[in-house]
């Protein structure tokens, strides 16, 4: 499985490839990317920072959904790969991918995947804005 947080740019195709499966009948994949404007609120950087246990809990929360979808040698393959850092509008951000022999499965472990990730890893998102302000997404308090 890939499952990384990393400094560099993400490749989609690494992460798809690495859930490239002859049986799989369904791939599905989600791109995040740094957007110009949030809450009608015009983005001018962004960084996200990972406690030093995200990367452990990150392969944990994809190791389990993997799990929740097998069935002896069936199942999903899954990949998630993190951006970490200082990024620029327009970016990848996160990607992760699903396959699974038919496409609901795929579909469903994708959301899963995403929804995981984003609500036990600790990884948050530092937003500066045009008028000034800014806000930490993800923290404890955030």
């Amino acid at each position: 499985m890939l499952i990384d947080l990393r400094e560099t740019p993400i490749d989609v195709a690494e992460v798809l490839a690495a859930v490239a499966d002859p049986a799989a009948g369904g791939v599905v994949s989600f791109t995040g990317v740094v957007r110009a404007d949030d809450g009608g609120k015009a983005v001018t950087s962004l960084e996200y920072s990972a406690h030093p246990s995200a990367l452990a809990l990150m392969q944990e929360t994809v190791a389990a959904v993997a799990a929740s979808f097998s069935d002896g040698a069936a199942g999903v393959r899954v990949a998630a790969v993190h951006r970490i850092g200082q990024l620029a509008i327009g970016d990848v951000a996160v990607v992760v991918a699903a396959s699974a022999a038919h496409r609901e499965e795929a579909f469903e472990a994708a959301r899963r995947l995403i929804d995981d990730i984003k609500s036990t890893v600790p990884i948050w998102k530092h937003q500066c804005f045009a008028d000034g302000t800014e806000e930490w997404v993800g923290t404890p308090a955030g």
